[in-house]
């Protein structure tokens, strides 16, 4: 066991290759997000009329790349960046660590509420959080390569299958299945705040997963609140903002699909006359 710890290690260090954090809409960020994006659409619109199998396929390749690529951020952190010890702030269920779990999950599930729900989630919840890693990209730049591309192709990959959900037709579409991906996004608040409690003595405090306490915050605005007022006014005003911020991502969705629904009468009266 200690020869494949030891080999481990050494796999870690040889891509450690250092690098300068590429600036918030710099060249590296600009380039990669908006060619990234146009590569998701492109591939989602490809891909979007595949049969059942073929969409479990997908979402197998994407949750299957997700967990690999998890696997090695965990091992790069454990034995280069703290000297063989666990680094409790990247234990992986975040928000945009959850669809590695959920991609797999839905593979195993027959259309239905539970299915939906997670589909809807990661329409909503997932695609606002690729979203605003590229709109704030302070948390996914890094000082060596290989995190940073880890942490920019794991979110581009949140943005893609959002769209390729959407594109295909597994998405929130009414404003009930926007309430089942908000009751996934609670349960796994739920759980985030579990992990929290159990692992807080272990962690020293650090741990904080989906930034539900009971450590204070470190995001933005929130760390404000949270030191200021206490973890749970940041918390009691995080949850609501972050289900705003899903709603307005599943609003152009929704209409999107109201005028399809209204539209397919019409293109089927046409279709008829034309006989």
């Amino acid at each position: 066991m200690s020869a494949f710890i030891e080999k481990l290690d050494r796999l870690v260090e040889a891509t450690a290759w250092k690098m300068t954090p590429p600036p918030a809409y710099g060249l590296f960020h600009l380039s990669f997000t908006f060619i990234g994006i146009a590569v998701c659409i492109l591939l989602a619109c490809k891909l979007r009329k595949l049969s059942e199998r073929g969409h479990k396929t997908v979402l197998g390749c994407v949750g299957g790349f997700l967990i690999l690529t998890e696997i090695y951020k965990q091992l790069f952190y454990c034995f280069y960046m703290s000297d063989n010890s666990y680094v409790w702030w990247i234990f992986p269920f975040q928000l945009c660590s959850v669809p590695m779990y959920l991609c797999i999950i839905a593979i195993f599930l027959k259309p239905g509420p539970v299915r939906n729900g997670i589909c809807g989630f990661m329409t909503t919840y997932n695609l606002l959080g690729g979203l605003m890693a590229f709109i704030e990209p302070s948390g996914i730049t890094h000082g060596y390569w290989t995190l940073t591309l880890h942490a920019y192709i794991w979110h581009m990959l949140l943005i893609f299958i959002g769209i390729y959900l959407i594109m295909s037709g597994n998405f929130a579409k009414t404003g009930k299945d926007y309430w089942h991906a908000t009751l996934t996004f609670l349960a796994l608040c739920a759980v985030a705040f579990g992990i929290n409690l159990i692992f807080r003595d272990a962690s020293g405090g650090s741990i904080n997963m989906f930034f539900v306490g009971p450590s204070n915050s470190s995001l933005a605005v929130f760390k404000d609140i949270s030191k200021n007022f206490g973890w749970y006014i940041s918390t009691a005003l995080y949850i609501p903002t972050v289900m705003l911020g899903a709603f307005l991502v599943f609003l152009p969705a929704h209409i999107y699909a109201k005028k399809k629904t209204k539209r397919a009468p019409e293109v089927h009266a046409e279709a008829v006359k034309l006989k």
